[in-house]
C-alpha cells in the first residue's frame, strides 16, 4: 500500500445518522523497505484510541490481525493499554526509548512488523507531506527522529539525506 488517504465524506448510503471514520492519513514504503522505517502517519490528533482503529483498518488484510503497537510515552502519554479495532483488540506498549517517541510499531502477529514515522498532528500540511514521502522512500536512511529535525530547522534535508547514504549519493 503506497497512499495518502483522505477523509470519508458524508454519512452512509442510507442512514442519514451514520458516521464514517477518516481514513488515515498514511504512506508506506512500495514493496520492501531498506532503512530504519516503513513509512509514515499523519494522525489528525493525539488520542491514540481514536486514530489506531482507522490505521490499523487501512492496512492490507493480507498482513495478518494487528496484535499489538509500540508507542513513545512523551508523544502518546494518555495512551490507554489496549484498543478496540474492528472484529479484536489491540495491545498497546508504551515505550521510553528516544527513538519511539515520534514512532509507532504495528505488529501483525507473526507475519512482521512496520516502524512508522507519527508526524505530528499539528505539523503544516506541506512539512507533513514532505515527511510521508521521505519516510516511505525506501532507501532512506534517516530515523524518525532525524527526519523531524530536519522539519523542525525548516531544512528540505536533500543534502542531508544525499550525505548519509538517500539516493543521490
Amino acid at each position: 500500500m503506497n497512499a495518502i488517504t483522505q477523509p470519508a465524506e458524508g454519512a452512509a448510503p442510507g442512514d442519514g445518522h451514520s458516521y464514517r471514520t477518516p481514513l488515515p492519513r498514511l504512506r508506506l514504503t512500495p514493496d520492501v523497505s531498506h532503512g530504519p522505517l516503513d513509512g509514515a502517519w499523519w494522525p489528525r490528533c493525539d488520542a491514540l484510541e481514536l486514530e489506531l482503529p482507522a490505521l490499523v483498518g487501512s492496512l492490507d488484510p493480507s498482513i495478518g490481525t494487528v496484535t499489538r503497537v509500540t508507542v513513545g510515552t512523551a508523544a502518546w502519554p494518555d495512551a490507554p493499554q489496549e484498543v478496540m479495532a474492528p472484529g479484536h483488540v489491540i495491545e498497546v506498549a508504551l515505550s521510553d526509548d528516544d527513538p519511539e517517541t515520534h514512532a509507532i510499531t504495528v505488529d501483525c502477529g507473526t507475519v512482521g512488523r512496520w516502524e512508522l514515522l507519527v508526524v505530528p498532528p499539528d505539523e503544516p500540511a506541506d512539512t507533513a507531506a514532505r515527511l510521508l514521502t521521505a519516510a516511505s522512500d525506501p532507501p532512506n536512511p534517516l530515523s524518525a527522529p532525524r527526519l523531524l529535525a530536519l522539519a523542525e530547522d525548516g531544512l528540505d534535508g536533500q543534502d542531508t539525506w544525499e550525505s548519509e547514504g538517500g539516493a543521490g549519493a
